[in-house]
């Protein structure tokens, strides 16, 4: 097995990635985020017809103005400089709180009152409070559910992926992804290893993480990402940064890694050989390093590539989906990120997709490279998972050049 140094970057590749429309967008959502999300389910649920006994519309009102008081000042302390885990916790558990309450109260409260209507059950103030009732009830469920489905030990994706140029001797290579782990102000320290004894069970050749690795320091969060050194493969353990790195030192969480046994890919490649053939595993910085101003950290994918054999297909690690343009501008035959969490709360997915070329699962960009995007393995922020289900992932590379083994 061997690697690839550094070289210096592209005039091309040197420029500051520009700003994405939802970044753009998302300047002005501290603004006005926190009064939407929870001035719109306040007005559904206690002001449109249910005429509530005064102590219970006071009581309501003053929940919801705690709420829009109290989730900014939470988030302030837990992720500002104060870097509080409990107020942390707070304000992150009232913001997933207030986007199921206000999605669901804009659907039920449209819809439902429409259907309501148009089949005539209950009049005026029963079906304002069914519509209530309703919200309530689907919230408090979804809210259950979205946790217990954060919480848990992903389950595994098994996908079978066909690379035209890889040959023979790679059929059945077994490359195993976990990506956003998201190490954060809850202790998943015992879910870690969880996570990694899993891992362990799909007799890996080859094991990536995809980055945003945690929320916080590698000093700080070591606790939770110790297990990772457990973590088998036969040929490799590999790591590229993610932009949440980005945030926390990252330089950081490549030597932790780096300590941890994994090979930090910081725009370097190694070449992985087996049975007489080879393939270029290969891992560039996110592509939001260098507006971090971390000296020597940026996307660079030319020099991660840098004396490997063009005939050689490649596996590349990127952590975001959007870095496949360039990917498929270089014929690289897949590249494999993380980021989206799948939307990771619905509908946020539909956000997301603004941003990214891609949700989840495999998908085909240019004349030949696939990108497989992962729900990510963890979660960040609100602690719960909607319609996106997280991962660990199994892919399983073919080559067409003798017949699929069993």
């Amino acid at each position: 097995m061997t690697d690839t140094s550094d070289t210096r970057p592209a005039d091309s590749e040197t420029r500051a990635p520009r700003p994405s429309r939802l970044l753009r967008l998302m300047r002005y959502l501290p603004l006005i985020a926190p009064v939407l999300l929870w001035t719109v389910p306040c007005w559904v649920l206690l002001h449109t017809g249910q005429h509530w006994p005064l102590p219970i519309t006071l009581a309501g009102t003053g929940l919801f103005a705690l709420g829009l008081v109290g989730m900014p000042l939470a988030m302030t302390r837990g992720h500002g400089r104060r870097q509080q885990d409990r107020a942390a916790i707070v304000g992150d558990t009232l913001l997933g709180t207030s986007w199921i309450l206000f999605t669901w109260s804009v659907l039920l409260g449209v819809l439902l009152r429409l259907a309501l209507t148009v089949t005539g059950v209950g009049e005026g103030q029963d079906r304002a409070r069914s519509v209530t009732w309703a919200v309530l009830g689907v919230s408090a469920a979804l809210l259950a559910w979205g946790y217990a489905e954060a919480r848990r030990v992903p389950r595994v994706r098994q996908l079978d992926v066909q690379l035209p140029r890889l040959g023979a001797g790679l059929d059945g290579l077994r490359v195993v992804l976990i990506t956003d782990t998201h190490y954060g102000p809850l202790d998943r320290a015992r879910w870690s290893a969880q996570v990694c004894e899993t891992v362990n069970t799909l007799k890996a050749d080859l094991v990536c993480h995809t980055g945003d690795i945690a929320d916080g320091t590698a000093e700080r969060r070591r606790a939770q990402a110790v297990p990772l050194a457990t973590v088998q493969a036969t040929h490799a353990r590999v790591y590229v940064t993610g932009n949440h790195e980005y945030y926390s030192e990252a330089q950081g969480w490549v030597d932790l890694m780096d300590e941890l046994g994994w090979e930090p890919l910081r725009n370097r490649h190694l070449l992985l050989e087996r049975g007489g053939d080879t393939l270029v595993v290969a891992g560039v910085d996110d592509v939001t390093a260098e507006s971090s101003g971390l000296a020597g950290h940026r996307a660079h994918l030319a020099g991660a590539l840098d004396g490997a054999d063009p005939d050689i297909p490649v596996l590349l690690l990127a952590h975001q989906p959007k870095f496949i343009d360039r990917a498929a501008a270089d014929g690289i035959d897949l590249q494999i990120s993380g980021h989206t969490h799948g939307g990771q709360i619905w509908p946020f997915h539909y956000l997301v997709r603004v941003d990214q070329p891609a949700l989840a699962g495999l998908s085909h960009h240019g004349s030949r490279t696939l990108l497989y995007t992962s729900r990510g393995t963890g979660f960040w922020g609100p602690p719960f998972r909607i319609f996106a289900p997280s991962e660990i992932t199994l892919l399983v590379l073919r080559s067409p050049h003798q017949p699929t083994s069993p």
